[in-house]
């Protein structure tokens, strides 16, 4: 369980400086999860270091054991032998592998203990690592929906600021300025092109006046009609 308490104590520490020097959530969070991953990975191979002493204390046990079984068979058959003194020796032999196994069994029992326990904190440990996976993509998440609301009040303080509308102003009076010499270049434009059409039509009607007038004086010289005053005129 140690080695779960040295974990925490570093993480902790990791933690507590990331706070207070990181100005990223997302560099900080993501950065977190990866020490704890990397924890995580160490304390796996703790654990698999305690299960594979757990396996051995078992295997040497099981070996005391056979041997102990063993030696109980030959001194068997020494005393179906009549060698009561080899059966002796055989049973020596067998107890002495006897208390040996039950040294490996005791410490392996402790071992299969400790090995549940860190198992178990393990498997808490994995599930913290998971949840805290899930926080983190939330607070990311929250974080940059903080810092684009931050830079649109950001914006729109800058939008409420007196001297940027007073340049809207300039803008729309200058095209107010532009569109109204527009309309009186039309104005001047439409006043000539008028101007112009009544002097051709004057000129016109002037034009065909003065052309039936010499048309009647020349009939009256040629006597084709009488004189308004009741006189013909003069033969050509």
């Amino acid at each position: 369980m140690g080695i779960f308490k040295r974990m925490g104590d570093v993480l902790r520490a990791n933690i507590n400086d990331m706070i207070s020097k990181s100005e990223n959530p997302e560099k900080m969070l993501n950065q977190m999860v990866m020490d704890m991953q990397e924890h995580l990975i160490d304390s796996k191979k703790s654990v698999a270091s305690a299960i594979a002493d757990e396996k051995r204390l078992e295997r040497q046990m099981k070996e005391q054991i056979a041997q102990a079984q063993d030696w109980e068979k030959k001194a068997m058959l020494a005393v179906n032998a009549g060698k009561d003194d080899l059966a002796k020796e055989a049973l020596l032999r067998k107890q002495e592998y006897a208390g040996l196994a039950t040294q490996y069994k005791e410490q392996w029992q402790a071992q299969h203990v400790s090995v549940q326990k860190l198992k178990e904190s393990l498997r808490l440990l994995q599930n913290k690592i998971e949840e805290a996976q899930r926080k983190k993509n939330l607070l990311i998440a929250r974080a940059k929906r903080a810092e684009a609301q931050k830079q649109i009040q950001k914006t729109m303080g800058g939008l409420s600021d007196t001297s940027a509308f007073e340049v809207f102003d300039r803008m729309e009076a200058k095209v107010d300025q532009i569109e109204a010499e527009a309309d009186a270049m039309q104005e001047l434009e439409d006043f000539s092109a008028d101007s112009d059409l009544d002097k051709q039509f004057k000129q016109l009607e002037s034009g065909d006046a003065n052309a039936d007038l010499m048309l009647e004086e020349l009939k009256q010289k040629m006597g084709q009609i009488e004189d308004k005053s009741g006189d013909k005129g003069a033969e050509a």
